[in-house]
Protein backbone atom coordinates (compact mmCIF):
# COMPACT_ATOMS: atom_id res chain seq x y z
CA UNK A 1 0.00 0.00 0.00
CA UNK A 2 1.59 3.25 -1.17
CA UNK A 3 1.47 6.35 1.04
CA UNK A 4 2.40 9.92 0.08
CA UNK A 5 2.74 12.96 2.34
CA UNK A 6 1.51 16.23 0.84
CA UNK A 7 2.22 19.56 2.55
CA UNK A 8 -0.06 22.39 1.39
CA UNK A 9 1.86 25.68 1.47
CA UNK A 10 0.35 29.11 0.85
CA UNK A 11 2.46 32.25 0.62
CA UNK A 12 -0.31 34.50 1.92
CA UNK A 13 -1.11 34.42 5.64
CA UNK A 14 -3.28 36.90 7.52
CA UNK A 15 -1.38 36.97 10.80
CA UNK A 16 2.12 36.18 9.51
CA UNK A 17 2.56 36.91 5.79
CA UNK A 18 5.01 34.69 3.93
CA UNK A 19 5.60 32.54 7.00
CA UNK A 20 6.52 29.38 5.09
CA UNK A 21 9.60 31.19 3.71
CA UNK A 22 10.81 32.66 7.02
CA UNK A 23 14.38 31.47 7.64
CA UNK A 24 15.82 32.89 10.86
CA UNK A 25 17.03 29.40 11.77
CA UNK A 26 19.01 29.17 8.54
CA UNK A 27 16.27 27.04 6.98
CA UNK A 28 12.88 28.07 5.68
CA UNK A 29 9.89 27.08 7.77
CA UNK A 30 8.67 24.82 4.98
CA UNK A 31 12.04 23.03 4.97
CA UNK A 32 11.66 22.23 8.68
CA UNK A 33 8.22 20.73 7.98
CA UNK A 34 9.55 18.75 5.00
CA UNK A 35 12.47 17.35 7.01
CA UNK A 36 10.14 16.20 9.79
CA UNK A 37 7.75 14.52 7.36
CA UNK A 38 10.66 12.83 5.58
CA UNK A 39 11.36 10.87 8.77
CA UNK A 40 8.19 8.84 8.17
CA UNK A 41 8.87 5.13 7.68
CA UNK A 42 5.56 4.45 5.92
CA UNK A 43 5.49 7.30 3.41
CA UNK A 44 7.07 6.70 0.01
CA UNK A 45 7.60 10.40 -0.60
CA UNK A 46 6.85 13.98 0.42
CA UNK A 47 5.40 16.59 -1.94
CA UNK A 48 4.81 20.27 -1.23
CA UNK A 49 1.65 21.69 -2.85
CA UNK A 50 2.54 25.38 -3.28
CA UNK A 51 0.51 28.34 -4.50
CA UNK A 52 3.43 30.55 -5.50
CA UNK A 53 6.56 30.18 -7.60
CA UNK A 54 8.66 31.60 -4.74
CA UNK A 55 7.83 28.54 -2.67
CA UNK A 56 8.63 26.25 -5.59
CA UNK A 57 12.09 27.79 -5.92
CA UNK A 58 12.74 27.57 -2.16
CA UNK A 59 11.78 23.88 -2.15
CA UNK A 60 14.02 23.14 -5.13
CA UNK A 61 16.90 24.87 -3.31
CA UNK A 62 16.80 22.33 -0.45
CA UNK A 63 16.18 19.34 -2.72
CA UNK A 64 12.47 18.84 -2.12
CA UNK A 65 9.65 18.07 -4.53
CA UNK A 66 6.94 20.68 -5.11
CA UNK A 67 3.89 21.09 -7.33
CA UNK A 68 2.47 24.51 -8.23
CA UNK A 69 -1.30 24.75 -7.57
CA UNK A 70 -3.76 27.58 -8.07
CA UNK A 71 -3.96 30.51 -5.64
CA UNK A 72 -7.75 30.25 -5.88
CA UNK A 73 -8.00 26.88 -4.10
CA UNK A 74 -9.99 27.39 -0.91
CA UNK A 75 -8.46 24.89 1.54
CA UNK A 76 -5.59 22.48 2.09
CA UNK A 77 -7.71 19.40 1.37
CA UNK A 78 -8.63 20.69 -2.08
CA UNK A 79 -5.00 21.61 -2.77
CA UNK A 80 -3.92 18.06 -1.91
CA UNK A 81 -6.65 16.67 -4.17
CA UNK A 82 -5.01 18.45 -7.09
CA UNK A 83 -1.75 16.61 -6.33
CA UNK A 84 -3.63 13.33 -5.89
CA UNK A 85 -5.08 13.60 -9.40
CA UNK A 86 -1.56 13.26 -10.77
CA UNK A 87 -0.62 10.30 -8.54
CA UNK A 88 -3.01 7.45 -9.47
CA UNK A 89 -0.67 4.82 -8.01
CA UNK A 90 -0.87 6.22 -4.45
CA UNK A 91 -3.40 4.64 -2.07
CA UNK A 92 -3.16 6.95 0.95
CA UNK A 93 -2.39 10.67 1.15
CA UNK A 94 -1.32 12.28 4.42
CA UNK A 95 -1.98 16.00 4.83
CA UNK A 96 0.72 17.67 6.95
CA UNK A 97 0.22 21.36 7.69
CA UNK A 98 2.88 23.64 6.19
CA UNK A 99 3.33 25.64 9.40
CA UNK A 100 4.24 22.81 11.81
CA UNK A 101 8.05 22.71 11.86
CA UNK A 102 8.17 20.25 14.76
CA UNK A 103 6.14 17.53 13.05
CA UNK A 104 7.56 14.05 13.67
CA UNK A 105 7.77 11.12 11.29
CA UNK A 106 6.21 8.91 13.98
CA UNK A 107 3.11 11.12 13.98
CA UNK A 108 2.80 10.78 10.21
CA UNK A 109 3.10 7.01 10.56
CA UNK A 110 0.46 6.91 13.31
CA UNK A 111 -2.22 8.55 11.18
CA UNK A 112 -1.27 6.59 8.03
CA UNK A 113 -1.41 3.31 9.94
CA UNK A 114 -5.02 3.99 10.96
CA UNK A 115 -6.07 3.60 7.33
CA UNK A 116 -3.63 0.79 6.57
CA UNK A 117 -4.98 -1.24 9.50
CA UNK A 118 -8.66 -0.40 8.92
CA UNK A 119 -9.46 -1.20 5.26
CA UNK A 120 -13.02 0.11 5.46
CA UNK A 121 -12.00 3.53 6.78
CA UNK A 122 -11.70 6.41 4.32
CA UNK A 123 -10.21 9.16 6.50
CA UNK A 124 -8.24 9.47 9.74
CA UNK A 125 -6.81 12.16 11.99
CA UNK A 126 -5.15 12.56 15.41
CA UNK A 127 -5.83 14.13 18.79
CA UNK A 128 -3.79 14.96 21.91
CA UNK A 129 -4.94 15.49 25.53
CA UNK A 130 -5.78 19.02 26.70
CA UNK A 131 -4.33 19.68 30.14
CA UNK A 132 -5.61 23.16 31.07
CA UNK A 133 -8.96 24.92 31.19
CA UNK A 134 -7.43 27.93 29.46
CA UNK A 135 -6.61 25.83 26.40
CA UNK A 136 -9.93 24.00 26.59
CA UNK A 137 -11.76 27.34 26.24
CA UNK A 138 -9.43 28.71 23.53
CA UNK A 139 -11.35 28.83 20.19
CA UNK A 140 -8.10 28.49 18.25
CA UNK A 141 -7.66 25.07 19.90
CA UNK A 142 -10.07 22.81 18.03
CA UNK A 143 -11.65 20.12 20.19
CA UNK A 144 -12.82 16.66 19.12
CA UNK A 145 -14.97 14.02 20.80
CA UNK A 146 -14.96 10.43 19.57
CA UNK A 147 -16.69 7.16 20.43
CA UNK A 148 -15.31 3.97 21.96
CA UNK A 149 -14.24 2.72 18.51
CA UNK A 150 -12.30 5.89 17.76
CA UNK A 151 -14.81 7.42 15.36
CA UNK A 152 -15.21 11.18 15.53
CA UNK A 153 -18.54 12.42 16.85
CA UNK A 154 -17.92 16.16 16.45
CA UNK A 155 -15.25 18.83 16.11
CA UNK A 156 -15.69 22.29 17.59
CA UNK A 157 -13.96 25.50 18.59
CA UNK A 158 -16.20 25.48 21.67
CA UNK A 159 -15.59 23.41 24.79
CA UNK A 160 -16.77 19.84 24.16
CA UNK A 161 -17.81 17.95 26.16
CA UNK A 162 -19.21 20.64 28.47
CA UNK A 163 -18.82 19.86 32.20
CA UNK A 164 -22.00 20.49 34.20
CA UNK A 165 -22.01 22.51 37.43
CA UNK A 166 -20.58 20.68 40.41
CA UNK A 167 -17.68 19.03 38.58
CA UNK A 168 -14.44 20.20 40.20
CA UNK A 169 -11.95 21.68 37.73
CA UNK A 170 -9.01 19.81 39.25
CA UNK A 171 -10.73 16.53 38.38
CA UNK A 172 -11.18 17.44 34.72
CA UNK A 173 -7.57 16.91 33.74
CA UNK A 174 -6.87 13.53 35.28
CA UNK A 175 -6.27 10.43 33.19
CA UNK A 176 -7.94 9.17 31.13
CA UNK A 177 -8.27 12.55 29.40
CA UNK A 178 -11.68 14.15 28.98
CA UNK A 179 -10.77 16.92 26.55
CA UNK A 180 -8.91 16.27 23.31
CA UNK A 181 -7.25 18.75 20.97
CA UNK A 182 -7.68 17.95 17.32
CA UNK A 183 -4.38 17.99 15.43
CA UNK A 184 -4.33 19.31 11.89
CA UNK A 185 -3.03 16.15 10.25
CA UNK A 186 -5.19 13.88 8.09
CA UNK A 187 -4.92 10.68 6.10
CA UNK A 188 -7.26 10.03 3.17
CA UNK A 189 -7.80 7.21 0.73
CA UNK A 190 -7.24 8.59 -2.74
CA UNK A 191 -10.73 7.97 -4.13
CA UNK A 192 -12.35 9.52 -1.08
CA UNK A 193 -10.07 12.55 -1.22
CA UNK A 194 -11.01 13.21 -4.83
CA UNK A 195 -14.73 12.88 -4.10
CA UNK A 196 -14.47 15.05 -0.97
CA UNK A 197 -13.02 17.96 -2.90
CA UNK A 198 -16.09 17.95 -5.15
CA UNK A 199 -18.58 18.26 -2.26
CA UNK A 200 -19.92 21.76 -1.54
CA UNK A 201 -19.11 23.41 1.77
CA UNK A 202 -21.64 22.55 4.46
CA UNK A 203 -23.52 24.57 7.07
CA UNK A 204 -21.54 23.49 10.12
CA UNK A 205 -18.26 23.66 8.22
CA UNK A 206 -18.96 27.31 7.41
CA UNK A 207 -20.20 28.09 10.92
CA UNK A 208 -17.17 26.69 12.76
CA UNK A 209 -14.72 27.26 9.88
CA UNK A 210 -13.65 23.60 10.16
CA UNK A 211 -13.42 21.71 6.88
CA UNK A 212 -13.48 18.29 8.57
CA UNK A 213 -17.12 18.89 9.48
CA UNK A 214 -17.94 18.56 5.76
CA UNK A 215 -17.02 14.88 6.10
CA UNK A 216 -19.26 14.23 9.11
CA UNK A 217 -22.17 16.21 7.66
CA UNK A 218 -22.07 14.02 4.56
CA UNK A 219 -22.30 10.85 6.65
CA UNK A 220 -18.68 9.62 6.45
CA UNK A 221 -16.60 8.41 9.42
CA UNK A 222 -13.29 9.90 10.54
CA UNK A 223 -11.05 7.65 12.64
CA UNK A 224 -9.25 9.44 15.46
CA UNK A 225 -5.94 8.19 16.81
CA UNK A 226 -4.26 9.64 19.89
CA UNK A 227 -0.75 10.87 20.62
CA UNK A 228 0.73 12.17 23.90
CA UNK A 229 1.14 15.80 22.86
CA UNK A 230 0.61 18.36 20.14
CA UNK A 231 3.32 19.97 18.04
CA UNK A 232 3.13 23.76 17.88
CA UNK A 233 1.92 25.41 14.69
CA UNK A 234 3.26 28.81 13.63
CA UNK A 235 0.41 31.32 13.36
CA UNK A 236 1.85 34.57 14.72
CA UNK A 237 5.21 36.40 14.93
CA UNK A 238 5.42 35.36 18.60
CA UNK A 239 4.96 31.70 17.65
CA UNK A 240 7.80 31.93 15.17
CA UNK A 241 10.06 33.78 17.60
CA UNK A 242 9.49 31.05 20.19
CA UNK A 243 10.31 28.34 17.64
CA UNK A 244 13.51 30.15 16.60
CA UNK A 245 14.62 30.42 20.24
CA UNK A 246 13.98 26.75 20.80
CA UNK A 247 15.85 25.84 17.61
CA UNK A 248 18.89 27.92 18.49
CA UNK A 249 18.99 26.59 22.05
CA UNK A 250 18.69 22.93 21.06
CA UNK A 251 21.41 20.59 22.23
Amino acid sequence: MKCQVVIPARLASTRLPGKVLLRETGKTLIQHVWEGAKQSKLAHGVTIAADDEKIIQAVKAFGGHAVLTSKDIACGTDRIAVVAQGMPDVDIFVNVQGDEPEILGDVVDTVAALLMNNPNAVMATLAAPIRSMEKAHDPSCVKVVFDSKGKALYFSRSLIPYPRDGVKEENLFNDPPIFWQHLGIYAYRRDFLLSLSSLPRTKLEKLESLEQLRVLENGFDILVGTVPGASIGIDTPDDYEEFVKKWKNRE
